[in-house]
């Protein structure tokens, strides 16, 4: 068996002196979708920022292709290949679609593989073609969450962090990016995904991670997390 290519083991991060998460464990294996599902506050945006080095945890291990990086700064996590997509999507105001993407690219030289990923980034989200020239504050919700994606899929990751996917998005919107991700997701690129729609996530996993007050509870399959009794009452309504 290959080792995973992210592994999180007793994880415990905060913000100064308030302590938000106090164990989480995770593991992404190459090529899986995985999702982390909880209520609000539970930690798991939290955790993403501890992965993708803006926060430094105070306890804990987090390894990438079998490397301790919990110390690694946020542009070094990126030249490893983990790239986060932030909740809010984040997008420069003043700048066009197609500069937006193009920053995902920032860390890059490589001009002839960037024209081709930006041709498959149109090619995923046509929608973001037709705007190129657009100010990216003047899209919809739903095409500036299309512009961030493309933007951390700019930056070449094997592992794409995304932070509330479908937040504020209207259903056939969440399909259309789902769609995409599943396309991205049989390239190669691996994908942990925090999202507010359990039914959504555990639809699109693989595998998903229930985090409840700073911790991880459960994990497993997808299919089976989605059976258990507890998570059907508390996230499913059922």
């Amino acid at each position: 068996m290959s080792n995973p290519l992210l592994e999180v083991r007793g994880l415990a991060v905060g913000y100064g002196d308030v302590q938000v998460v106090w164990q989480a464990d995770l593991t992404v294996a190459q090529g899986s979708v995985v999702a982390l599902i909880g209520s609000n506050g539970a930690g798991k945006t939290t955790i993403l920022r501890a992965l993708s080095g803006l926060l430094t945890p105070s306890a804990g291990e987090i390894r990438l292709d079998g490397a301790v990086v919990q110390a690694t700064s946020p542009v070094d996590m990126v030249r490893r290949g983990l790239v986060h997509v932030p909740e809010g999507r984040r997008l420069f105001a003043s700048l066009s679609v197609h500069d937006n993407l193009m920053l995902g690219a920032y860390l890059r030289s490589d001009r002839e593989a960037i024209a081709r990923d930006i041709e498959h980034v149109f090619a995923l989200f046509p929608r973001l073609r037709e705007r190129r020239r657009q100010d990216a504050s003047t899209l919809s919700g739903g095409e500036q969450q299309m512009c961030a994606v493309g933007r951390g899929l700019m930056a070449s990751p094997r592992l794409l962090l995304i932070d509330e996917l479908s937040l504020g998005l209207a259903p056939k919107v969440v399909d259309e990016l789902i769609t995409a991700l599943r396309q991205v997701n049989a390239s190669g690129t691996s994908l942990l995904v925090v999202e507010q729609d359990v039914a959504t996530a555990l639809e699109f996993a693989d595998h998903a991670y229930v985090i409840d007050q700073g911790r991880t509870v459960t994990g497993g399959s997808a299919e089976v997390i989605g059976r258990d009794p507890a998570v059907r009452a508390a996230y499913l309504g059922l």
